[in-house]
């Protein structure tokens, strides 16, 4: 089932529209509070961590099958909860995005660029 429903998928609008859906039909909206899905984002971030807390450097950019899909859940996790959390506030992540990386280009620049 996750295959199916990640091929029809497009954009993080698309995404967003879906999860609103999900979880109005499940009476879940009352609980999507900025602050219970920021705190839930969190929460699902250490997760993931968790999956990488003891490996070295090498050992984390080869993770055996098994782990490298349970990090794909988790950042799946990450993902739903931060497009819920952008959502309820309507913020566009996409735009908040390329804002951050100008201010980011702008306070790092790389080299020959300063």
């Amino acid at each position: 089932m996750a295959q199916t429903l990640s091929r029809r998928i497009a954009n993080l609008d698309e995404l967003a529209v879906q999860l609103r859906r999900f979880a109005d039909e499940r009476g879940w909206e009352a609980f999507h509070t900025p602050k219970n899905l920021a705190s839930a984002l969190i929460v699902e971030a250490a997760e993931l961590l968790e999956h990488f807390q003891w490996l070295t450097p090498e050992q984390s950019q080869n993770l055996p099958p098994a782990v490298r899909n349970e990090v794909a859940l988790e950042i799946a996790d990450v993902l739903i909860y931060l497009t819920r959390l952008a959502d309820r506030l309507g913020i566009d992540p996409l735009a908040a995005t390329a804002d951050k990386m100008a201010l980011n280009a702008q306070k790092y620049p790389a080299p020959g660029q300063r």
